[in-house]
């Protein structure tokens, strides 16, 4: 039986003992981009046609980079005992991680597709809605889009947790489009207790880096002053701060469904063994 405790454990443990090799991608995948993207306007908010399409474009190559660095640290968790190639494998798994998150995107997607086809459908304004604008729905309308919306809320939450293994079985056993069956396998009969695993890691993350957002890009205000522009010192100051939050659960989060994907491989085997 695998338990969840023990794969928290194993976890932390291999955190806390590479440590140091861990930081450079981190440093490099993870805290840097994220740094950066804190610190630029969003490029829909940018007046400029080509400087919006270059700040898409940098946030497109920065996902990548981040992809890459869940990758190389799926290969650490996976093989503490020899690191040194975790980054080359990375990179040469880059692209069918790319491909099958694409698709599983795609997916998505096209299951979001419904609700604003309806209200195309029903005469509202789909612009005004996307950005940001007060649009009032009638009940016979709203009930359905919400009942649609917790519905798929439970479904994208009930994948994540069947599928949270598809990186561990590209990186490890060299799968590609076959790794999102593989991964319902593995997972079955433990749904439950990954989804309240991944609803507490959520939960920790999303208030970590609120309560760093709140608290010290109050206090960087207060430092800095009042300061106009897209780009301030508090700003920049805030969005290193919340980087550096993010990072930790960034490469918590591989190096857990490593670790669970090596626990449920082993008690497999192991049921599989005869008596």
């Amino acid at each position: 039986m695998v338990k969840m405790s023990a794969v928290w454990d194993r976890t932390a443990e291999f955190l806390s003992d590479n440590l140091p090799l861990l930081l450079p991608v981190a440093l490099i995948a993870f805290f840097v981009p994220a740094s950066i993207e804190g610190s630029l306007p969003n490029g829909a908010e940018v007046g400029n046609t080509g400087l919006a399409l270059f700040l898409s474009l940098m946030n497109l190559a920065f996902a990548v980079l981040s992809l890459w660095g869940s990758l190389a640290i799926v290969g650490m968790a996976a093989s503490p005992e020899d690191m040194s190639g975790a980054g080359a494998l990375a990179r040469k798994r880059l692209l069918p991680a790319l491909l099958i998150w694409i698709v599983l995107f795609v997916v998505l997607v096209l299951l979001l597709l419904p609700v604003p086809i309806a209200l195309l459908l029903n005469g509202y304004d789909v612009a005004a809605i996307a950005r940001g604008e007060d649009v009032t729905l009638t009940g016979a309308m709203g009930w359905p889009i919400a009942i649609y919306w917790i519905l798929l809320a439970g479904l994208a939450v009930w994948a994540a947790a069947r599928l949270l293994l598809i990186s561990p079985l590209i990186v490890v056993e060299g799968r590609l489009f076959d790794a999102i069956p593989r991964s319902v396998a593995l997972t079955r009969g433990f749904t439950w207790r990954i989804i309240g695993v991944l609803l507490l890691f959520a939960l920790v993350t999303i208030v970590s880096m609120l309560a760093a957002q709140t608290v010290f890009g109050s206090i960087f205000r207060l430092v800095a002053g009042d300061e106009s522009g897209p780009i301030t010192l508090a700003g920049v100051l805030t969005s290193v701060t919340v980087a550096a939050v993010q990072t930790g659960f960034s490469v918590i989060a591989p190096a857990f469904s490593t670790k669970l994907y090596v626990a449920l491989t082993s008690a497999a085997a192991h049921e599989s063994q005869p008596e």
